[in-house]
């Protein structure tokens, strides 16, 4: 490989939020390490990025990564998005004329536009690592409502760049299988190149074998859970996506079976939403506790519980979903109870069961759930462990990104250790 291959890598999503920090620079620290000049353009909330531009710039540093940051505007809507593409545009123009870069490798739909502004303009290669179905996770999330004229005409503008960014890119980058066999299934896309890698995990962080027990009993104390209670754990965000209601809902239903059961949210959202839905379900507020979390201290947080739930909506964007959380979970060993027709989590559960799936949640169906819980306690943490490292390390996902780097270079792939499917 020629020395100092020089890639520029587009996000809308900044580097000091945490999605950044675990979806973003981890990979790209692998990949600096083999021989690519990385460098990171990306838009910063001005709040995240005062609070965490130094100890992002020296990660970044400290690891041969150059960043560009720009700021993130929020208002008014849709001027602003406008703006911050053109200043993206811009800075990519910019930063081309001073490092050639070989690829622009763009994260999601927003930062499509630079990539397909640079391959025309400059002729570079154009990954576009889709992240899902954007417009219509903005229909289904209930963000965009299409029987307003602007929206509507906002997800048909979006549905066209789409299908541009498919033709145009050299590469698109999938989340999931299921993701995959869709855009396979349009109209002239039948064919395009598709690299399917799901969201990895810090298998380093997120590991059972290096969690402190003194630190997971300080940490139980400060939430008043004691030993002896069965705790069932949620790890993120809980609007949009999630299914805060029906996973309150299985919870009432498992104290019903298991009284000395608490739910321990592991989340930054405001605990009202929670404690709303404790007051619906005749639930004290005590046994759902919501606490946040910063990253080094997750696993801790993981470690107090016995499974961990997640509810996602099953809806159509959802295909092109893959929870971080799950790989994030596997790798501490803990089990999982989810839902399927999301991404690939029924086929993940098929090949290799991690957990608990459901495809309804009406009161008979989480009923059977509740009953099948204890079967949980034969899945050795090993095991789950081993699922993560085998589907969702940052090794796998830097392999098949390098793969992909080097394929557009008209390199020979690197041979790979991962199971195809």
């Amino acid at each position: 490989m020629n020395a100092n291959k020089s890639i520029l890598y587009v996000s809308y999503d900044g580097m000091t939020d945490s999605l950044g920090q675990s979806q973003v620079i981890p990979y790209l620290t692998v990949l600096s390490k083999n021989g690519y000049d990385i460098h990171i353009l990306s838009a910063e909330k001005p709040e995240a990025y005062a609070k965490r531009k130094d100890f992002i710039g020296k990660l970044l540093s400290d690891n041969n990564i150059q960043w560009h940051p720009v700021p993130y505007t929020k208002k008014p809507p849709i001027v602003s998005t406008v703006k911050d593409v053109f200043r993206m545009k811009k800075e990519a123009r910019r930063l081309h004329k001073q490092y050639n870069f070989s690829i622009i490798h763009c994260r999601s739909y927003i930062s499509a536009f630079v990539g397909v502004y640079m391959k025309r303009k400059f002729g570079t290669k154009f990954i576009f690592d889709m992240r899902g179905f954007y417009a219509d996770e903005r229909v289904d999330g209930k963000l965009w409502n299409r029987s307003n004229p602007i929206y509507n005409a906002v997800y048909k503008y979006f549905k066209r760049k789409e299908r541009l960014f498919f033709t145009q890119a050299d590469h698109t980058i999938s989340l999931t299988y299921a993701g995959r066999d869709i855009i396979h299934t349009f109209a002239g896309l039948e064919n395009i190149p598709i690299e399917v890698i799901p969201c990895c995990a810090d298998t380093e962080l997120f590991d059972y074998h290096k969690i402190d027990t003194a630190k997971v009993e300080q940490q139980r104390k400060e939430l008043g859970i004691t030993e002896n209670e069965f705790v069932v754990t949620y790890l993120g965000s809980i609007g949009t996506w999630y299914m805060a209601e029906e996973m309150m809902h299985f919870f009432k239903l498992l104290k019903a079976s298991k009284p000395n059961a608490k739910f321990l949210f592991i989340s930054r959202d405001n605990p009202q939403i929670i404690h709303s839905l404790c007051d619906k379900y005749d639930i004290s507020h005590s046994d759902a506790i919501v606490h946040p979390a910063d990253r080094e201290n997750v696993p801790t947080m993981i470690a107090i519980g016995n499974v961990s739930l997640f509810f996602i909506k099953p809806v159509f964007s959802k295909k092109a979903s893959s929870p971080t959380k799950l790989a994030e979970l596997l790798g501490m060993g803990m089990p999982v109870i989810c839902n399927g027709d999301v991404g690939d989590l029924d086929k993940f559960m098929h090949d290799t069961p991690f957990g608990l799936i459901t495809t309804k949640f009406d009161e008979k169906s989480l009923k059977e759930l509740v009953s099948q819980i204890d079967t949980l306690q034969n899945l050795e943490r090993e095991y789950l462990r081993k699922i993560s490292l085998d589907l969702f390390s940052l090794k796998i996902g830097a392999e098949r990104y390098l793969k992909v780097y080097k394929g557009l270079e008209g390199e020979k792939p690197i041979s790979n250790n991962f199971k195809q499917h």
